[in-house]
């Protein structure tokens, strides 16, 4: 089971520049996309439901931000739109789908960088998405949340870790918060779990030459329940096509 993750910076955008094509070689059986930047209204059908896949997509009220996809071969059993938050709902935040003893969500953490009150923003949705972390861990089912995290982890996770120490993506309380994700309530990152030595960047900037000499970030991830984090089989970045200034994150798992 190939299980992508791609932040695309605009649905419209990305399918210019052949992002389904891509899906196509891909063969991905599942495929979570964040930052749709773009209502229904706005979607071809081929990005509803790119090469016949099913989709279930969450968007913003605002035009042009946020929004969240699932796209998969098998139609799912159940699907769940939001968190039941009304200001971040409006933000297009987070969908889920259910396929048997499976579930994957899509899911687009608020980024803290273009202000302090965005800044809080994140704060609060991640002192809000917490107990919901620990009450998915609890419920018995194989999880995978995939999505763009907005937080690099660790010092391998940032090239340029020193410089940004004090910016968001990179704070404190940030890390200590995926660090308590990951240790306390025992979600596995698939990236790092596979490659503990690989630096794994997603995100890039498009100040300077960051893309080109690879100044880059690891904020897309695979968090997953301990029982499919075993079945993780592989994973890359996909760098060939730039379709977004992220790049996709494949995983590969042999399950069920």
């Amino acid at each position: 089971m190939r299980i992508i993750s791609a932040n695309v910076n605009g649905i419209r955008s990305a399918t210019s520049k052949g992002f389904i094509d891509y899906l196509a070689l891909a063969q991905a059986d599942i495929v979570c996309v964040q930052e749709l930047k773009a209502q229904e209204a706005d979607m071809t059908e081929e990005m509803k439901h790119p090469l016949g896949m099913h989709g279930a997509w969450h968007t913003a009220l605002k035009r042009g931000y946020s929004g969240v996809a699932i796209y998969s071969k098998q139609q799912p059993d159940a699907i769940q739109i939001g968190l039941g938050w009304e200001d971040f709902d409006q933000e297009g935040r987070y969908v889920r789908a259910d396929f048997g003893q499976l579930t994957v969500i899509s899911l687009y953490m608020p980024s803290g960088s273009s202000s302090e009150e965005r800044q809080q923003a994140k704060f609060c949705f991640m002192d809000k998405f917490l107990p919901i972390m620990r009450d998915l861990q609890t419920s018995q089912r194989d999880i995978l949340i995939c999505g763009d995290w907005n937080i690099a982890h660790q010092n391998i996770d940032i090239k340029n870790w020193r410089g940004n120490l004090k910016n968001s993506g990179f704070l404190p309380e940030e890390r200590q918060w995926l660090s308590q994700v990951i240790n306390e309530l025992g979600w596995v990152d698939i990236w790092r779990t596979l490659y503990p030595e690989i630096p794994g960047y997603t995100w890039w900037s498009n100040r300077g030459q960051a893309y080109a000499k690879d100044v880059g970030w690891r904020i897309d991830y695979h968090l997953a329940t301990p029982n499919l984090a075993a079945c993780a089989q592989q994973a890359s970045i996909y760098k060939d096509v730039k379709y977004s200034d992220h790049a996709p994150l494949i995983v590969d798992y042999a399950y069920p």
